[in-house]
This record gives structure tokens, C-alpha cells and sequence, in this order.
């Protein structure tokens, strides 16, 4: 059973930065790719970055692209969200997820191509 925790939320002023992390256990962390999704209050559940099980391809949204950066670590079973640039618009419950299948070719956008997700952790930004 895969279990995915995530941490680091908090409330920030815009212009701020955090860094999220994610720990996976139940499953070989190093065979899946991996992503980040949010959903703010009264909204549908976005894709935000995703990275692919060896780490060489990456990929974002195009509200955060270039202020936030997806990355892991194989050894320790951890992915991250370094979020810089933070706006008000980037308060969310941010998720991590785990692939539903090793080793793809390609990342996706998509929530069902993830069947494992953490609880979610708070990141508020304030204006």
C-alpha cells in the first residue's frame, strides 16, 4: 500500500517562497513518476508539476511555470515543489501523487494517470 506524505505548507506574503515535500513509502519510488496538483478553495483540482521516474523530464503549469521548480531524490524516497514568486492565486491544498504505472516514457497533466495521492498540505499566500 502506497502511502504519500506531504509537508512544508504555510502561510507566506506574495513575493515569498516555500519548499514542499513529499515522502513515499509502500512502493519502488524510483520506477514511477511523480506530481504535484493543487485545488483552491471551491475549485477543481489543478496540475501543477510533474517529474518523470528518473528525474530527466519535467513539467509545469502555465500559472507556474518559471516560479516553480519540481524536483526528487530516489535515494530518499522524496519529491519537492519549490515554489518562488508566490501569489495570492497560489493558495491551495497542494498534493503529491504517484504514477499509476513504472517507468512511462512521458509525464501527464492528467489526475487519472495518478492513483496514489498524500492528504494535502496548506499553502497560504497573502496579499
Amino acid at each position: 500500500q502506497v502511502q504519500l506524505v506531504e509537508s512544508g505548507g504555510g502561510l507566506v506574503q506574495a513575493g515569498g517562497s516555500l519548499r514542499l515535500s513529499c515522502v513515499a513509502s509502500g512502493r519502488t519510488f524510483g520506477n514511477y513518476a511523480m506530481a504535484w496538483f493543487r485545488q483552491g478553495s471551491g475549485k477543481e483540482r489543478e496540475f501543477v508539476a510533474a517529474i518523470k521516474w528518473n528525474g530527466e523530464v519535467t513539467d509545469y503549469g502555465d500559472s507556474v511555470k518559471g516560479r516553480f521548480t519540481i524536483s526528487r531524490d530516489n535515494v530518499k524516497d522524496m519529491v519537492y515543489l519549490e515554489m518562488n514568486n508566490l501569489k495570492p492565486e497560489d493558495t491551495a491544498i497542494y498534493y503529491c501523487a504517484m504514477d499509476r504505472q513504472r517507468r512511462q516514457s512521458m509525464t501527464s497533466r492528467a489526475r487519472w494517470r495518478y492513483d496514489s495521492w498524500g492528504q494535502g498540505t496548506q499553502v497560504t499566500v497573502s496579499s
